[in-house]
């Protein structure tokens, strides 16, 4: 199988970019499967049923969320309702929503997708190890009936995502970090066959600080008090993702690599 998950959604920018860019990459890189992070993508904050709507048209299959799933209160209702939407899986037990799923792929192909979040710097959820433990097929991807499953390691510390993608190794077919905005360089398939990165990076425009605008974000520093709410950077965006090839046989990962196309990073292509 052939997956692609874009990181973090930021604003305007971030959400034209995927809606504009995805349909082509599908043909391009001949993908199966599209997982996007899009909990910053209602100006920063949240996400609403409108701009899920408009992903799921332009090619997502699941939407995954973070700390900010609940910004936008609108979304309280449709994250119940609509099961391609998840938040983290260690949100506690009655929370709105669900953090896992088995979800059509194209050619009648099942992919399993887990969100969790992190607890270093964070929020003090539940344990994600224990919810890995708990969701993730015990003897390979394709012992608990997907062709492939896909974690979303929302978090701060490089550390904390680190340990859960060794955690997972020959468990899951990729273990991908969101959150922190910035791609890592190291995107490898441990031992065991687990494909992983620790950030996918951002959707958004990188003349930026984290795809909020300089100004207001630089001044939060250097004088150390609020001044006006920050918003989005609107230049032309970076479409930051990470790409992986999976074997049928065993759903575990043959190949991975970071995508990046726009805007001011220099561009990959995966293959």
């Amino acid at each position: 199988m052939r997956m692609l998950f874009l990181g973090d959604v930021v604003g305007r920018s971030g959400r034209d970019a995927v809606t504009k860019r995805l349909p082509g990459l599908r043909k391009e890189l001949d993908l199966d499967f599209v997982v996007v992070n899009a909990e910053n993508a209602a100006a920063g904050f949240g996400m609403t049923p409108k701009i899920c709507d408009a992903m799921f048209a332009a090619g997502v299959d699941v939407i995954t969320g973070g700390n900010h799933s609940w910004d936008q209160r609108e979304i309280i209702p449709y994250i119940s309702e609509q099961k391609r939407l998840q938040r983290p899986a260690n949100y506690p037990q009655g929370t709105p929503g669900i953090g896992a799923g088995l979800y059509p792929a194209r050619g009648g192909k099942k992919v399993a997708v887990i969100s969790v979040m992190c607890r270093l710097f964070m929020d003090p959820l539940d344990c994600p190890f224990a919810a890995v433990d708990r969701l993730a097929p015990k003897d390979g991807p394709k012992s608990g009936g997907a062709d492939a499953v896909l974690v979303d390691v929302h978090g701060e510390a490089t550390s904390e995502k680190m340990a859960l993608g060794h955690y997972l190794d020959g468990r899951a077919s990729l273990v991908v970090g969101s959150h922190t905005h910035s791609p890592t360089a190291d995107s490898q398939v441990f031992p065991g066959g687990t494909a992983y990165q620790t950030d996918a990076g951002m959707c958004g425009d990188y003349d930026s600080v984290i795809g909020m605008k300089k100004e207001g974000s630089v001044d939060r520093f250097v004088r150390k008090m609020r001044g006006e709410r920050l918003a989005p950077a609107d230049g032309e965006a970076t479409l930051c993702g990470v790409f992986v090839e999976t074997d049928d046989a065993t759903g575990l990962a043959t190949h991975v690599a970071p995508l990046r196309q726009g805007g001011r990073l220099r561009p990959a292509w995966p293959i």
